[in-house]
C-alpha cells in the first residue's frame, strides 16, 4: 500500500476567475475532513478575498497581485511559500505559474493536472479531460486531485456567507423577489440585453426584481432598469460584496444568470438557478450544481456551437443565433 504524504500543513492554488475559485472549494472541504487537524492556505488572484471571509477551513490566503509587476510578484509568492515549509501543494490550475510554484515550493508532494506544463515534475499528475460530448463536472475533476489520500465527497462548491452579509441583505427579503446577472466577461456567453429587457418588462410588476453584478457592469443593469420599465426593479450592481451577493441569491425564488461567475456563487449556497447558455454548453461539465436548477439554451442545431470553452469578444459567424434564438418565455416559466 502506498503511503500517505504528511498532510500538516497543506496548500491549494487556483489564481484563475472567480467561477474557477468558487469550484475548488469542494477539494478545501474534502481535505478539511480527511485531515481536521491539517492547516490548509489557499493561494488566489488578489481581487477575490471577499469570497472566503471568515471561512471555516481556512488558515491563511495567499494572494497573488497580477495587475502590475506579476513576476516580481509570484517570486515574492515562492519565497513565502517555501518559507512556510507546505508538506503537501495542490493545483487546480492548468498554467504554467501554478505548476512551477508547486514544483519550486518545496513540498516533498505535490499533485496537478496532467495539462500543467509543469506536470512531468509533480509528484502526483491527475488527468483532466473536457469534451463537448459531455464529461465529469469541474468540481469532479478537481476532487480527483485528492482522491488517492481523501476519498471521494460531494462535489457542490460551498461558500459561507456571515451574519453581516445576511443583515446588509435583509432589507432586500421583505418581498417575494429574483435576482437577474446580466452580464458576463464574455460577449458570447452573454444572453443579449434588448432580451433581458424583454424578459423583465414581460415580468410581473409586482415582483421585486435586484439587477446584480460589478461596478462595471452598473450601465447595463441600469439601461435593463430603465428600458424595461419594470417598476419593482433594483439596480444593486457594485452595490454588494460576492457573499451579500451569495446571501441575497440565497432566499431569491429565482436567479437569472449567464454560464458565468453568478451561476457559481449561486451554486455555493444551493440557491435557486435558470441558467442561460448562449456559445457554450453544459457538457463541458461547468454547469449549475444547486438542487432546483436548469439551463436554457436554443433549440436551433448549430454547427457553430460551441463556438469555445471561455467564449469570444463577438460571434465569430456574425449572427450570434445560439443566444437570439433562445425565447424569452423560456425564462419566464422558472419564476
Amino acid at each position: 500500500m502506498e503511503p500517505k504524504p504528511e498532510t500538516k500543513r497543506i496548500l491549494v492554488i487556483q489564481t484563475a476567475s472567480i467561477g474557477d475559485v468558487i469550484l475548488v472549494t469542494p477539494v478545501l472541504e474534502k481535505l478539511h475532513h480527511a485531515f481536521p487537524d491539517s492547516r490548509i492556505d489557499l493561494l488566489i488572484r488578489a481581487g477575490f478575498e471577499g469570497l472566503f471571509e471568515q471561512h471555516p477551513f481556512l488558515n491563511a490566503l495567499l494572494l497573488w497581485d497580477k495587475k502590475e509587476k506579476k513576476y516580481r510578484k509570484l517570486f515574492h509568492l515562492l519565497r513565502l511559500i517555501r518559507s512556510t515549509r507546505y508538506n503537501l501543494v495542490i493545483t487546480a490550475q492548468r498554467f504554467a505559474s501554478s505548476g512551477f510554484l508547486a514544483v519550486f515550493s518545496g513540498a516533498k508532494t505535490t499533485v496537478g493536472f496532467h495539462k500543467n506544463p509543469f506536470s512531468m515534475f509533480f509528484s502526483r499528475s491527475i488527468k483532466h479531460n473536457i469534451s463537448k460530448e459531455g464529461s465529469q463536472h469541474e468540481t469532479e475533476r478537481n476532487l480527483a486531485l485528492t482522491g488517492w489520500i481523501a476519498g471521494t465527497s460531494d462535489a457542490r462548491p460551498r461558500l459561507y456567507p456571515g451574519a453581516a452579509h445576511y443583515a446588509r441583505t435583509s432589507p432586500y427579503k421583505t418581498h417575494k423577489f429574483i435576482c437577474i446577472a446580466p452580464a458576463s466577461l464574455w460577449f458570447t456567453k452573454q444572453y443579449p440585453e434588448e432580451q433581458w429587457i424583454e424578459f423583465l418588462s414581460q415580468t410581473d410588476p409586482g415582483l421585486y426584481v435586484y439587477l446584480l453584478g460589478s461596478a462595471s457592469d452598473k450601465s447595463l443593469c441600469e439601461r435593463i432598469r430603465q428600458q424595461s420599465k419594470h417598476p419593482n426593479t433594483l439596480n444593486l450592481a457594485g452595490m454588494l460584496s460576492l457573499l451579500d451577493s451569495a446571501a441575497l441569491m440565497q432566499d431569491a425564488a429565482m436567479n437569472f444568470v449567464n454560464d458565468s461567475a453568478p451561476m457559481h456563487l449561486g451554486s455555493a449556497v444551493n440557491a435557486r438557478l435558470t441558467v442561460v447558455y448562449c456559445s457554450t454548453v453544459p457538457e463541458y461539465g461547468f454547469g449549475p450544481l444547486s438542487e432546483d436548477s436548469a439551463v436554457v439554451q436554443t433549440s436551433e442545431k448549430l454547427s457553430c456551437r460551441p463556438c469555445g470553452l471561455h467564449g469570444f469578444t463577438s460571434c465569430p459567424e456574425k449572427h450570434f443565433r445560439c443566444a437570439k434564438t433562445i425565447p424569452t418565455t423560456s425564462l419566464s416559466g422558472r419564476i
